[in-house]
């Protein structure tokens, strides 16, 4: 199971990257944009270190405060429920 949940986080965080990378190429060419809920929902389901990743690499919603909380709040939120599927539970 910890390899699983592994290759889960690497992988949400990845498209997490992904998904402020495509926003920011696309703001730039002035095309349709990436929803936020869709950023945060990508935060929120795991991917918020490679949402922080992505915003600080890509130079993209790093004015926006609520950005900063939101997926800091979603890291935690992860953060705590890694430790009790990993340490707690085992």
């Amino acid at each position: 199971m910890t390899v699983f949940i592994i290759i889960y986080y690497f992988l949400i965080n990845m498209i997490s990257v992904f998904l402020y990378r495509t926003d920011k190429k696309k703001a730039e060419k002035h095309l349709r944009r990436i929803p936020e809920k869709t950023l945060f929902l990508s935060a929120f389901l795991g991917g918020a270190l490679g949402a922080l990743a992505g915003m600080e690499l890509f130079h993209h919603k790093t004015r926006k405060n609520y950005f900063w909380v939101l997926n800091i709040l979603a890291l935690t939120l992860h953060v705590i429920l890694m430790y009790f599927l990993l340490f707690r539970m085992s």
